[in-house]
């Protein structure tokens, strides 16, 4: 039996609970008397219950994101139904704000705001002596980064071998877009470098060699961004990956140059643009140069190994569908190897919230809390940009039709109309966003090229050949993500995705 239980259910076994490791390092003499505990969402909470009931233990902390939070309000009812005097604390983004008459507010003891660190270890060692919290809600000052104990060796050698390591240099944003849980970190406050990049070697040195950094804006200071990938570059061997997510538009030459000497399938790229409409940009307080980060894009594509994400939003206050639409066509114009269309949520705590009036914007109450309607977009249309978003990442963000989906958009044809067209298309046919087996993807994807748009049928069979040839190559230029092995977790992301 533990006296402390660490739990989270993560969106997926590849993922590792990044923010439990930080609680275990920081809990000094109570390390001892305390365990980690991570589940992921596809398992039955009954069954995860049992695992954390088999020994109850005094005090269960629970990592609370929006991707878990109905399985995390399931579980705690489990828990104090069977284990009442369990004392139940909860933290995370999804409880750090508007968590009043949340059921699982309700339910919990204690609730630590924000950063927990080093609050998680006081309120423990606060229950376990009999004192405990006079408040329910705990919201502690930010923590001095300079004294945090590193997280990193709690990574376990099955971490290491099979799932995605999460790091971070820093934390916060300078950005303060309305959409983002990001615009509430202020400042931006940054882990001494040449410390960290030690505790990156140690990683290194018991076989890290996936590594996701969790850096809001890992490029806002070029020589720290530099140091740390010249580290990586120094260490570059069969199998070493590195996510980084990037503002595009402030990339110094020093920077781009360091980026270009990475080897192909070693290095992704996420760019956010969001919108490319001016007017929606400032409404919601985004700042970007948008010439200055197609020219950055452009360079990055043709002078580097990268894989570049990028991502828009759809959905976002005064944005029409139209509007969207000319957006997603400037930035396939590109040619990312990734668009990732989201549509809006309305994050706990967000200033977002601050155009509901005036645009009549409608939320789905439920998580993950998406626009169902607004006063220039209907229902009906939102949900037409749904399924959009759906197909485009199942026949174009997971590369397996590279060659054939060119053959979705006619010459001088709106990217946006000929993959609209397509997926309005495919939902009539199948009535589905999801379970397409690969079979079934090839078949309509041919049906609709042949008996709907006219394409010449060996043309298509042409392609179809062609692409299954060149996703099995390890000559293809734009590896699928199951090769990059990219996680597919947005803890991380603007919009909080899973």
């Amino acid at each position: 039996m533990s006296d402390i239980v660490l739990c989270t259910i993560n969106a997926r076994y590849l993922h590792t609970g990044f923010g439990l490791r930080y609680l275990y390092a920081n809990l000094g003499e109570l390390q001892t008397r305390t365990r980690l505990v991570e589940f992921d969402i596809n398992g039955r909470v009954m069954d995860m219950a049992a695992a954390l009931l088999k020994s109850p233990p005094g005090i269960l902390g629970l990592g609370v994101y929006i991707w878990n939070v109905r399985e995390c309000t399931a579980l705690a009812k489990l828990v104090k139904k069977v284990s009442p005097q369990t004392v139940l604390v909860i933290g995370g983004p999804e409880v750090s704000h508007e968590w009043e008459g949340t059921e699982l507010f309700s339910l919990c003891d204690y609730l630590i705001v924000g950063e927990a660190d080093l609050a998680f270890a006081a309120l423990c060692s606060d229950c376990l002596s009999g004192r405990g919290p006079i408040e329910k809600v705990v919201v502690p000052q930010l923590p001095d980064l300079g004294v945090l104990q590193w997280p990193y060796s709690y990574y376990t050698e099955e971490d290491l071998r099979h799932r995605m390591v999460y790091v971070e240099a820093s934390r916060g944003c300078p950005f303060r877009c309305e959409f983002c849980l990001s615009s509430l970190d202020l400042p931006v406050r940054a882990f001494e470098t040449n410390a960290f990049l030690q505790q990156m070697e140690q990683l290194y040195e018991r076989g890290a060699r996936r590594y996701k950094f969790v850096d809001r804006t890992f490029n806002l200071h070029a020589k720290t961004c530099a140091e740390i990938l010249r580290f990586f570059l120094a260490r570059m061997g069969q199998g070493l990956f590195v996510h980084f997510e990037i503002v595009p538009d402030r990339l110094p030459g020093e920077v781009l140059e360091l980026l270009a000497q990475f080897p192909p399938g070693s290095l992704q790229l996420e760019a956010g643009i969001q919108t490319f409409d001016p007017d929606t940009a400032a409404r919601i307080s985004r700042r970007q140069d948008y010439a200055k980060t197609e020219d950055n894009i452009r360079w990055l594509l043709k002078h580097t190994h990268a894989h570049l994400h990028a991502d828009l939003i759809a959905g976002l206050p005064g944005e029409t569908f139209d509007s969207f639409g000319r957006g997603f066509d400037r930035l396939r114009a590109l040619d990312p190897h990734e668009i990732q269309v989201g549509i809006l949520k309305r994050l706990k705590g967000t200033p977002i919230a601050r155009h509901d009036a005036e645009w009549d914007m409608r939320y789905n109450p439920d998580p993950p809390y998406e626009i169902l309607q607004n006063s220039l977009i209907p229902f009906s249309e939102i949900m037409r940009l749904r399924r959009f978003a759906s197909y485009f990442d199942i026949f174009s963000n997971r590369g397996r039709f590279p060659r054939t989906v060119r053959l979705l958009v006619g010459e001088g044809e709106s990217a946006f109309a000929g993959w609209m067209r397509f997926s309005d298309w495919l939902f009539a046919a199948c009535g589905r966003t999801d379970s397409l087996s690969q079979k079934s993807q090839t078949e309509f994807l041919q049906s609709y090229l042949v008996g709907e748009l006219g394409r010449p049928e060996t043309a298509v069979n042409e392609c179809l050949v062609g692409d299954r040839t060149l996703v099995r190559s390890k000559e293809s230029p734009v590896p699928p993500r199951q090769q990059l092995h990219v996680a597919a977790s947005r803890e991380e992301s603007r919009q909080g995705e899973p």
